[in-house]
């Protein structure tokens, strides 16, 4: 096909065989269901409950039952043609259960009148359960399924404490009031309703199962030491077939191999990031510095009997045994070797995950550091399999910010490096090996970038606190113009531009982009033809063509420049309803993390890729790698794991296989979207080493593996300065430092300046650009056409790769 025609014309070309659609097909929907089996976790079994053996008869309670969540709300939403619930997942196994009747019809018609009342999935009210309906159901099986749900979406957060109320105004404030009015304690914990429910269950079946239905860290100490509940499967929100996954894991059609990507603790205040989050809406204090996650419950001394489940947990329904490991040098590379048996009865897959210990010398160190990992492929029992995993020496260096041993550089500390073999980051078995340095190395020096000027103190590795030296405050609202705010920067769409024809007229000497595909002109030249006006324009957002909502990039028709669009992500390609074009609903990105498989990724990244082209959007905006640093963040669901490593590494498999399809990503949010409250100007204050090491090392390890072609910039403040006008992160960082070689876009709607964005490095705003304020700044003497041309030649060189 010529190129651009999707984006010049729109067809409606299917990518399938004979032209078919595969948007939507069976095929992508099959792959959706495995890849949410592969990311379920089993965090309990006990007595050998689980797989039900076939024949058996269930009881199945909780509104979870019919209220099933596919995944978040906001830009992770997706229209679909259905929803797999677990009941209609379960009725699909006919010939291995048999399900009590009359506890369904009650949950189908409860769900059925709150939904028609205007409920939505997810933010449901659990129902009066009668004890003549437990009794009945008792006298049916001994064997209960329990189903718990829960819904979180984009622009609101979780409360941080049982009776506390969240005072917001504006964004998510009608979505926190609805949580409000559900989940008495926030939905981090079940509700009275739910604990009524539960302990009538527990008090009349012998067996009872919990399936988790979502989306991100919730409490798990009412099941972890309950000998009465003896199976819960973490199913996460596993898209438009997770009900279906549930209940073929539940059957023994597969066993779970999920892991945790995530440390689940015995109490939300028991992460160091809690007490704080809603301190202010006007900033987040990240005192807990590098120590998140693991990295904090691991470490700090008397945090490690605060877990239920370690991060990398995760049971199957066989056993497995590792090899003493072995481990080596070689050429800068730490070299890890260990074989995988399957012991048990049945087939499965295991994870091999490989930590390492640094000294704490003078900056201080996390106990153990995740450095790699791989998953086997599935074994039958009595298969064995080899397993290598390496990295290089130089990434177990740390960051140090203060010059304790030299300022703005990464250094390897003298002394021992240890080497940590398992399945998780508990279970494992320490190599003979040990690295030995003599002296401290510094294996890349650096520069101070995004230094804090408001952060006072930050977390050691024994749990006090250091203060921090500040630099000297930055006003972000400093402008040349007035500051925009809401109803002058929120919601503004794209003008409307006469769309100019694509061919060459003869009295018509303008260039077309077109010559620069052919080699007639280079894109530099194509870029000075350009008049201020139309570069002005098109250093912003574009109108909607097609299916699109998100809007576009381009749009100079007599340049013969597309206007190419782009749809939101991650969890599928959203398309509006009313567009009538349903697609497939991914499960969310912390399932897809607990595959810990990057083929996994990998494969749903070019299924996604050719769903995106074939409704002829250019771009998708996904996937997101923002770091779980609290549970608290509502967006979690849209993002991978506590460690940047595990983020990195099955994102960057999603990106490659997007842009295997010539199909454009855009890795967001950059950086420290850890809070979606007053999003727009919240100041996230952390130190350069946190920054380095946790915020934006998943971005790094992306960039340099994968190229995505865009990165979005986030809507918040760091350190006093908003990451979209952040010159030390999008030019210094992104680029200078770390190779980025493709385009920069906003977030849509910012309150930063956009002359600004555009002296950082921040290419394109959205969803609207400023152009004729671009035109004064660069009047004004504050803005050189030169920066307007860079920007708009890394506009122009994402457009020249899209088919």
């Amino acid at each position: 096909m010529e190129k651009w025609i999707r984006s010049r014309f729109q067809p409606g070309i299917g990518l399938g065989e004979n032209g078919t659609r595969v948007t939507a097909s069976k095929e992508h929907i099959a792959l959706s269901k495995r890849a949410a089996k592969e990311g379920m976790v089993l965090l309990k079994n006990e007595q050998g409950v689980l797989p039900l053996e076939r024949g058996t008869r269930v009881a199945l309670f909780g509104k979870g039952t019919f209220d099933y969540v596919k995944g978040g709300g906001g830009s992770g939403d997706v229209t679909v043609s259905y929803v797999r619930n677990f009941y209609e997942g379960l009725s699909l196994q006919k010939d291995y259960v048999e399900i009590f009747d009359k506890t369904v019809e009650f949950y189908k018609k409860e769900v059925e009148r709150q939904y028609a009342g205007g409920m939505e999935p997810g933010l449901t009210t659990e129902p009066d359960l009668s004890d003549e309906l437990v009794a009945q159901a008792a006298r049916f099986t001994d064997t209960a399924i329990i189903s718990i749900s829960r819904f979180s979406g984009e622009s609101w957060d979780r409360k941080a404490y049982k009776g506390q109320h969240i005072d917001i105004q504006g964004e998510g404030e009608d979505m926190v009031q609805k949580s409000e009015k559900i989940f008495e304690d926030g939905d981090f914990y079940l509700t009275a309703a739910e604990k009524a429910m539960v302990e009538k269950v527990k008090g009349a079946f012998l067996k009872i199962i919990v399936v988790m239905n979502v989306g991100g860290m919730v409490d798990t100490e009412w099941f972890h030491g309950d000998d009465r509940i003896q199976s819960v499967l973490m199913a996460w929100q596993g898209g438009i077939e997770g009900g279906l996954a549930v209940a073929e894991l539940i059957v023994g059609k597969g066993s779970p191999s999920g892991k945790l990507s995530d440390t689940f603790a015995k109490e939300l205040s028991d992460y160091p990031s809690t007490e704080t989050f809603h301190e202010s809406q006007d900033y987040v204090d990240y005192i807990e510095d590098i120590y998140v996650g693991y990295r904090y419950f691991e470490t700090v001394p008397g945090k490690k009997e605060r877990v239920n489940y370690p991060f990398g947990f995760g049971l199957s329904y066989t056993d497995f045994a590792l090899s003493k490991p072995v481990v080596t040098v070689e050429a800068g590379c730490i070299k890890a070797c260990t074989t995988v048996c399957n012991t048990g009865v049945r087939e499965g897959r295991e994870v091999v995950q490989v930590y390492y210990s640094a000294p704490q010398g003078r900056l201080g160190k996390p106990a153990r550091v995740l450095a790699g990992y791989q998953k086997t492929r599935l074994l039958a029992p009595g298969e064995s399999q080899s397993v290598f995993i390496s990295f290089k020496v130089n990434d177990m260096a740390s960051y140090d910010d203060l010059g304790k041993v030299a300022k703005s550089a990464w250094i390897l500390e003298k002394g021992e490096y240890h080497f940590h073999v398992g399945t998780s980051v508990r279970d494992t078995v320490e190599a003979d090996y040990v690295y030995s340095l003599d002296e401290d190395t510094v294996t890349e020096q650096l520069s101070s970038k995004m230094a804090p000027s408001s952060l006072k103190k930050r977390m050691l590795a024994d749990g006090s606190f250091e203060e921090l030296p500040l630099t000297r405050p930055n006003d972000p609202d400093e402008s040349i113009f007035e500051k925009h705010k809401e109803g002058s920067a929120t919601y503004i769409i794209p003008a409307e531009k006469a769309r100019e024809p694509y061919f060459r007229r003869e009295e018509d000497q303008k260039p077309l982009l077109s010559d620069v595909c052919e080699g007639k002109i280079t894109l530099d030249a194509f870029v000075a033809a350009l008049p201020d006006k139309e570069l002005a324009e098109l250093l912003g957002g574009q109108p909607n063509l097609g299916v699109a909502n998100t809007f576009g990039f381009g749009n100079l028709g007599e340049y013969g420049v597309p206007n190419i669009m782009t749809a939101d992500g991650p969890a599928g390609l959203r398309i509006l309803a009313q567009c009538g074009v349903c697609t497939t609903a991914w499960p969310c990105a912390t399932l897809l993390a607990c595959t810990w498989d990057p083929k996994v990724t990998e494969q749903i990244g070019i299924a996604a890729g050719k769903e995106v082209k074939e409704n002829n959007i250019a771009v998708w905006l996904a996937p997101a790698v923002n770091i779980h640093r609290s549970p608290l963040c509502g967006r979690n669901f849209e993002y991978y794991s506590e460690d940047p490593l595990l983020t990195a590494k099955q994102a960057a498999a999603l990106v490659k296989g997007v842009q295997s399809g010539r199909i454009g990503t855009s890795v967001k949010h950059f950086a420290l979207n850890n809070k979606e409250t007053n999003r727009k100007d919240s100041d996230s204050r952390a130190s350069e080493r946190a920054i380095r090491e946790i915020y934006i090392k998943a971005f790094e390890i992306i960039v340099k593996e994968a190229q995505p072609w865009t990165i979005m910039s986030s809507y918040n403040i760091i350190n006093g300065h908003r990451a979209s006008e952040n010159k030390d992160l999008l030019t210094g960082i992104l680029r200078d430092e770390w190779g980025f070689e493709g385009m920069v876009t906003t977030d849509w709607w910012t309150y930063a300046e956009h002359y600004k964005e555009v002296k950082a490095g921040n290419d394109v705003k959205m969803a609207c650009g400023y152009p004729e304020k671009l035109l004064e700044a660069k009047e004004k003497g504050v803005l050189s056409r030169e920066e307007m041309e860079i920007c708009g030649k890394r506009i122009l060189e994402l457009i020249l790769k899209v088919d």
